[in-house]
């Protein structure tokens, strides 16, 4: 789905609103029917994520960390049953799952006496069984499971996701019987960095040649986009590999979320944006290459 900076605008404005629990996704959805839930979970994660990384630092200053963690204590204490932790992390408008880290830390810290090891605080987040005490093992639950942007459980699910969507790229191109080699062949033949599909013989899509496809199992936004073009695209198009004397070139990429229209605007530089797989596709002939 292509859309508009203003339509994009618009939908971030929205989101400026609402907090990253499950139940704000169903409030996107009723404001923007025309959108599909993935494209509007896409644009809200990335978008919570900015604003996260801008308030983040003051939740980890040591007096605030110590206000969060007694007021969790006080609260459980009165309602030992009531989602307390995930009610406070709305409250200050911190991400449940990352109000979760902060607080089991700081647990940890008493109960072990002194700073527990990311591995030790990352398993009990996966598995809050683990937490030595049922009153916050149900409380991280809560807020794992309730956060549509953070934690193991959201981890888990983008990579998925994005495993997902590579299937879904390789077999559009057996379907049109387009010889390909993957990143992971292209690992074992000395490519260190690569997109995820190379073709063996290029295709035009409307009009423009391919030497190379990247799955985004995202939205494109501005600021994505930028940091992709700057660390991935680009350097995709002027690599050259010794040993085939093959040049990357010319690729597409497909935002499967969608994107900002505006933002196709490197075609003639070599590089597409597609929001699904191409239908228009022409077979090239080996060697066939654009400058």
């Amino acid at each position: 789905m292509r859309l508009s900076r203003a339509e994009y605008k618009e939908i971030v404005r929205c989101i400026e609103q609402l907090r990253p629990t499950r139940q704000c996704m169903k409030m996107l959805k009723e404001r923007f029917p025309n959108h599909s839930q993935s494209t509007l979970l896409s644009i809200f994660s990335l978008e919570y994520q900015k604003r996260t990384k801008r308030t983040i630092s003051r939740h980890h200053a040591p007096d605030v960390i110590e206000s969060h963690y007694q007021r969790y204590l006080s609260e459980a204490k009165a309602r030992p049953t009531a989602p307390v932790l995930l009610e406070l992390a709305n409250e200050v408008d911190l991400s449940p799952a990352l109000m979760a880290r902060i607080i089991l830390d700081r647990f940890l810290q008493d109960l072990e006496g002194g700073v527990s090891s990311k591995t030790v605080v990352n398993s009990m987040l996966k598995e809050p069984s683990l937490i030595p005490n049922q009153t916050l093992a149900n409380n991280i639950y809560q807020c794992t499971i309730n956060d549509c942007c953070y934690g193991p459980l959201v981890d888990c699910i983008k990579h998925a996701i994005g495993q997902e969507h590579e299937v879904l790229l390789r077999d559009k191109l057996q379907e049109r019987n387009l010889s390909f080699l993957d990143e992971n062949q292209l690992r074992v033949m000395g490519y260190d960095k690569t997109p995820d599909i190379i073709l063996e013989v290029p295709i035009a899509v409307e009009g423009h040649i391919v030497h190379w496809i990247e799955s985004k199992a995202s939205f494109g936004d501005d600021h994505s986009h930028r940091t992709y073009l700057t660390d991935q695209f680009w350097s995709y198009w002027n690599r050259w590999h010794s040993s085939r004397q093959l040049r990357f070139g010319p690729g597409l990429v497909i935002y499967w979320y969608g994107f900002i229209g505006e933002l196709d605007c490197q075609r003639d530089r070599g590089i597409l944006l597609k929001d699904c797989f191409p239908t228009d596709i022409v077979t090239l002939c080996h060697g066939t290459h654009q400058d």
